[in-house]
C-alpha cells in the first residue's frame, strides 16, 4: 500500500489561494476516481476537486472556511502500489465551477464576488456512504416516530396524541426499536412522552400512560410548549458565498460615499399595458413582469445619463463609461443573493429581455450560472417584488456607480385633475456614488424614468 496525495489544484487566472467551502468526504471513507472530494471557493466561482485514484481517505488538509494556498495538501489518500508521495505536482482543477459571482440586492455586493455553495453550517460535511444513507434512513423514520413532522397513525386504537414537549426542544427521545415501532402504530410521537427508564429512556409502560391520557396529555403539552423557556444557541460559520457576501458589502460600503433618491411614480398605465399585453401575447410570448418594462426605461435613460453607467476604479482613478447595458439583475437563491448579468440589454425588445431575465434567474437558482452570467454588470436592478416595501437603501454593487432599487406597488387615492382617484403607486429607491455622479444628475436620471413610466408609449419611441 502506498500514500497517495493530492494538492490544492491551480484554479488558473492567477489565483493563489481558495476557501474550502465543504468537504464531500471524511477519514476512513473509500473513494473511486472521479468522485468528489471538496468544494473550494475563489473570488470568482466555486470548484469542485476529484479524486484522481481510487483509495481510502488517510487524512484531511483543511477544515472548512480555512482560506488554503494553491499547492498546498488537500487531502491523502492510501492507495495500491507506491502512490505518489514526495513526487506529487500541482495539477489544473479538472472540475467546472458550479457557480459564479453573487451579489445582493437590496444588500448589494459587486456582481463580481464569489461563487454559490452549500454552507455546511457544523463545519463539515455529511459522508454519504451506503451505512450512513441507512442511518439517515432510520433517523428520518425516527423524526417521523418521535418529532417535529407529527407523523400520522399508520394503525392501531389510539388516535394522535402530538403536543408538549416531554425534554427540551432538540433532545432526541431515548427508546428501543420496539419502542418506536409501537408508536408508530399507535400513532404517539415520543418527542412529547415522559421516559422513567434509565436517563430517561422511554418504556412500554411509559406508552401505555401516556396514551391513557388521550386528550388530556394533548392539552397539557401544548401549554407545556407554548410556556417552555428556551436557552439554546446556534454558531454559524460565515464561510463560502455568505463570506464573499460580507466581504464585498464591507468593501462597498467602506470605499462608496453613497447617497440614496426616492421617487414616487404613478405606474397606473404602466400596469394596464402590461396586462393588455399579457392578455393578447402572454400564451405564445410568455408574461411579462415590470422589470422588462422598468429594464427598457433604464437603457432610455442611460442613453442621455452615461456617467450613470459605468465603473469607476478609485484605485486607479478612471471612470469606463459603457454603451452597452450589462443590467444586473438580482435573484434570490437558497445561498443567498446572487445578481445575473443581462448583456447588452440595450438591443432586447421586451420578451427577449423577459425571457433572458428568466433563465438566468433559474441558473442562478439551480447553481448552474457560469462565470460571464454572473460578472461584468455594469448598472444593478434590485427588486423585493411584495416585499419590496416604501423605502430601501440599496447598497451599490462595487465598482458600479449606481443601482436602482424598486419598492413594491399599491394602490392609493391620488387626486388627478381635481378629482380623487384610485392610482396603482410605486417607488424607485436608488443609490449612487456621490464621487462620479452628482445629485443633480442623479435626479434627472429617475425622473427620465418616471417620465417614461407614467407615459409607457414613450418607451417604444426611439
Amino acid at each position: 500500500m502506498g500514500t497517495h496525495i493530492i494538492k490544492m489544484p491551480d484554479i488558473g487566472e492567477g489565483i493563489a489561494e481558495v476557501e474550502l467551502v465543504e468537504w464531500h468526504v471524511q477519514p476512513g471513507d473509500s473513494v473511486v476516481e472521479d468522485q468528489l472530494l471538496a468544494d473550494v471557493m475563489t473570488d470568482k466561482a466555486t470548484v469542485q476537486v476529484p479524486s484522481p485514484v481510487q483509495g481510502k481517505v488517510m487524512a484531511l488538509g483543511g477544515k472548512v472556511g480555512e482560506v488554503m494556498a494553491v499547492g498546498s495538501e488537500l487531502i491523502r489518500l492510501e492507495v495500491e502500489g507506491e502512490g505518489n508521495e514526495g513526487k506529487v505536482s500541482i495539477g489544473r482543477a479538472p472540475a467546472a465551477p458550479q457557480s459564479s459571482a453573487a451579489a445582493p440586492a437590496i444588500t448589494g455586493t459587486s456582481a463580481d464576488a464569489g461563487g454559490a455553495a452549500d454552507i455546511d453550517t457544523t463545519g463539515t460535511s455529511a459522508r454519504h456512504t451506503p451505512a450512513r444513507a441507512g442511518a439517515e434512513h432510520q433517523v428520518a423514520r425516527g423524526k417521523q416516530v418521535s418529532g417535529s413532522e407529527h407523523a400520522g397513525p399508520v394503525g392501531g386504537s389510539v388516535s394522535t396524541v402530538a403536543a408538549g414537549p416531554a425534554r427540551p426542544e432538540g433532545e432526541k427521545p431515548l427508546a428501543s426499536p420496539a419502542v418506536r415501532k409501537r408508536a408508530w402504530d399507535l400513532g404517539l410521537e415520543l418527542q412529547y412522552v415522559p421516559g422513567t427508564g434509565p436517563a430517561g429512556q422511554i418504556t412500554h409502560a411509559d406508552l401505555d400512560a401516556y396514551a391513557a391520557r388521550g386528550p388530556a396529555a394533548a392539552a397539557d403539552a401544548r401549554r407545556a410548549i407554548a410556556h417552555a423557556r428556551r436557552d439554546g444557541e446556534q454558531q454559524i460559520p460565515v464561510i463560502g458565498l455568505r463570506r464573499k457576501i460580507a466581504e464585498k458589502m464591507q468593501e462597498s460600503k467602506r470605499r462608496i460615499p453613497h447617497f440614496t433618491y426616492v421617487e414616487e411614480i404613478d405606474v397606473s398605465e404602466l400596469e394596464s399595458l402590461r396586462g393588455r399585453l399579457n392578455a393578447q401575447w402572454g400564451a405564445e410570448r410568455g408574461k411579462l413582469t415590470i422589470l422588462p418594462l422598468l429594464a427598457r426605461a433604464m437603457v432610455l435613460a442611460l442613453r442621455d445619463f452615461p456617467q450613470i453607467n459605468a465603473r469607476y476604479d478609485d484605485e486607479a482613478g478612471v471612470v469606463t463609461r459603457y454603451e452597452a447595458v450589462h443590467l444586473g439583475v438580482a435573484a434570490q437563491t437558497d445561498g443567498g443573493l446572487m445578481v445575473p448579468v443581462v448583456r447588452h440589454a440595450e438591443a432586447m425588445d421586451l420578451w427577449t429581455c423577459a425571457a433572458e431575465v428568466a433563465r438566468l434567474a433559474n441558473a442562478a437558482r439551480e447553481g448552474g450560472a457560469t462565470r460571464d452570467e454572473l460578472s461584468g454588470s455594469t448598472i444593478t436592478l434590485t427588486s423585493l417584488g411584495a416585499l419590496g416595501g416604501i423605502v430601501s437603501t440599496p447598497v451599490i454593487n462595487h465598482p458600479e456607480v449606481a443601482i436602482v432599487g424598486v419598492n413594491r406597488i399599491v394602490e392609493r387615492p391620488m387626486i388627478v385633475g381635481g378629482a380623487v382617484v384610485a392610482r396603482k403607486m410605486m417607488n424607485l429607491s436608488s443609490s449612487f456614488d456621490h464621487r462620479v455622479v452628482d445629485g443633480m444628475h442623479a435626479a434627472e436620471f429617475i425622473q427620465r424614468i418616471r417620465g417614461l413610466l407614467e407615459c409607457p408609449a414613450l418607451l417604444f419611441v426611439e
